[in-house]
């Protein structure tokens, strides 16, 4: 493994470097200056200090975005505690689970967690502190009572004449030093504790500030929008984000579409982090209307014009996202087909990357000039990938990879850690894929959801769901086995069937005909028997995939 430079230490540079530029705003709140998080962060490690924390415990982390939780986890960082983060989505019974999982000494909660969950469930905690403003929710401990107590009197004993640059001095990591364990679900027989060293933080750092970095200038606008406990948008948001001197913006509440596009248009970010999700209802919603008309078309259709309306379709795009973004990186999902050759035909500076949690989480990655259509890039420095097969241009195989930003293994787990990591350090994502010969990586769908035919036939369903989600009045979408039948599961787009007058009979003869015509497309092992209308939306991880074992 190469040798990698203190992570914290980048921390420490960009608070000196940035000092009295601004840092973290909650969106339409406050905003915190770089010297006001390292005045924060020391408040904060004297809390630790005096209430007896020592380097190597577990501190949670379980609230909505905000600068307060970005403050939490770069003083636990920077502390050299472990920060557990844990998904606010999740309900008390799964954040009880994780914390008691992680042997979690304290707890750092939002204001909506504070309400669900029970300190009396989590009896090995010594306290928990309210995130909004420090305070203490529960103390078990005499010293962190008075810790709190008497917090501003040690801080001003500490530092009597002013908190200043050169006080700023952070815990020294090491590469094979645990930093981070991340929870994959909050179940307690799924839930798997990513162990993340040091070195697989500074991995994905490295990367993001040598291929994003170069392309805007540290002070710029990025927008925060997916959560931070998931890996992600903690890497590549706000790691990067903060280490490479920019202004961060955080969506405190959850993320409307409506507000999603206000805060593009006020912001202006240097860079969009997104999920598919995200990207296919602005396109839907905002843009394919306006151009799916028969003028557009005609337009479209003529060589010498199309290439302006093209431009002027893409600029359209473009101003939805803000109008400055270097471009739209997009992940944790498949993009749609669809929306993907629309995006690539204006030609709109997206890309499609890939990672998962065990690598911190970026593995494959191109810049939007070096976007191959259907891929999700070749492997991001530090990191090699390759396809478990015979012939990996034409036959399907498991991606496999290693390097620095490998976890550790599962957290108390040495049975998945031996699944999911061999002698040779080569980690098994689960996922099915081709790759070309300069590199470019194809993701086909996950071994788990491989359905077989009944003559012995793989059948990928998010292929099939890929073509359906295409189709009149489809939301969403997933596809199920049952007796070596398939069936697609449909949440229709009401809001549409309701511009269109559309009964409920109506939308069962569109879903009818879109199955005769995804039929038509379809080799006859993959043909679906039946389409049932799903009237609510599927329920949906954290990155916004469809929890599929609730429909299997």
């Amino acid at each position: 493994m190469e040798s990698t430079i203190s992570f914290n230490s980048y921390i420490e540079q960009s608070i000196i470097k940035n000092w009295d530029q601004d840092a973290l705003t909650d969106y339409k709140g406050a905003t915190l200056q770089y010297k006001d998080v390292a005045r924060k962060i020391e408040k904060l490690h004297i809390l630790f200090e005096n209430s007896g924390v020592k380097k190597g415990d577990k501190i949670a982390v379980c609230g909505r975005n905000s600068a307060h939780w970005a403050v939490t986890f770069l003083a636990t960082l920077s502390y050299g505690a472990v920060v557990v983060p844990i998904l606010h989505e999740f309900n008390a019974e799964q954040i009880h689970n994780i914390v008691n999982h992680s042997e979690s000494k304290l707890l750092f909660v939002g204001d909506v967690v504070a309400t669900m969950i029970d300190e009396k469930a989590m009896p090995q905690l010594e306290g928990i502190v309210y995130m909004p403003d420090f305070s203490l929710l529960v103390s078990r401990t005499d010293s962190l009572n008075y810790a709190r107590e008497h917090l501003n009197a040690m801080f001003g004993q500490k530092y009597p004449k002013y908190f200043r640059k050169e006080h700023v001095c952070y815990h020294h990591d090491t590469p094979e030093e645990l930093a981070l364990i991340n929870y994959t679900s909050g179940t307690t027989g799924f839930s798997k504790g990513v162990m993340l060293p040091y070195r697989a933080i500074w991995g994905n750092l490295d990367f993001c500030l040598n291929r994003l970095g170069s392309h805007f200038k540290s002070g710029s606008n990025m927008l925060s929008i997916l959560p931070m406990a998931h890996m992600y948008g903690l890497a590549i948001e706000f790691i990067f984000g903060f280490c490479h001197g920019c202004h961060l913006f955080f969506l405190t509440r959850l993320p409307s579409p409506a507000i999603i596009a206000q805060a593009f248009a006020d912001i202006k970010p240097a860079v969009v982090i997104s999920v598919p999700l995200v990207i296919e209802k602005i396109i839907r919603k905002n843009v394919f209307p306006k151009i799916q008309n028969n003028v557009v078309r005609l337009l479209l259709n003529m060589p010498v014009v199309s290439k302006k309306v093209k431009q002027r379709i893409c600029e359209q795009v473009y101003q939805a996202f803000g109008g400055n973004a270097y471009e739209v990186i997009i992940g944790g999902a498949a993009l749609n087909q669809e929306v993907e050759s629309f995006l690539y035909s204006i030609e709109f500076p997206f890309t499609v990357g890939y990672g998962a949690t065990e690598c911190a989480p970026l593995i494959t990655y191109s810049d939007y000039h070096d976007f191959v259509p259907g891929s999700c890039g070749t492997a991001v420095d530090h990191m090699e990938v390759k396809i478990n097969s015979r012939d990996p241009e034409n036959e399907l195989g498991e991606i496999l990879t290693r390097g620095t930003n490998v976890m550790l293994g599962y957290y108390k787990n040495e049975e998945a850690t031996s699944q999911a990591l061999d002698d040779e350090g080569w980690y098994h994502t689960g996922d099915q894929g081709l790759m070309s010969s300069d590199g470019h990586v194809f993701i086909k769908g996950r071994i788990k959801n491989m359905l077989l035919g009944a003559s012995g036939q793989n059948i990928y369903p998010e292929e099939i769901e890929d073509k359906l989600n295409s189709m009149a009045l489809v939301s969403e979408c997933v596809i199920v086995q049952r007796a070596e039948r398939l069936y697609a599961l449909v949440h229709p787009d009401y809001d549409e069937a309701k511009s269109m007058g559309f009964s409920e009979d109506e939308i069962e003869g569109v879903m009818e005909q879109n199955r005769n015509a995804l039929n038509q497309s379809l080799p006859a092992y993959c043909k679906i028997s039946a389409i049932e209308i799903h009237h609510e939306e599927f329920a949906k991880t954290p990155k916004k995939s469809i929890k599929r074992y609730l429909y299997q």
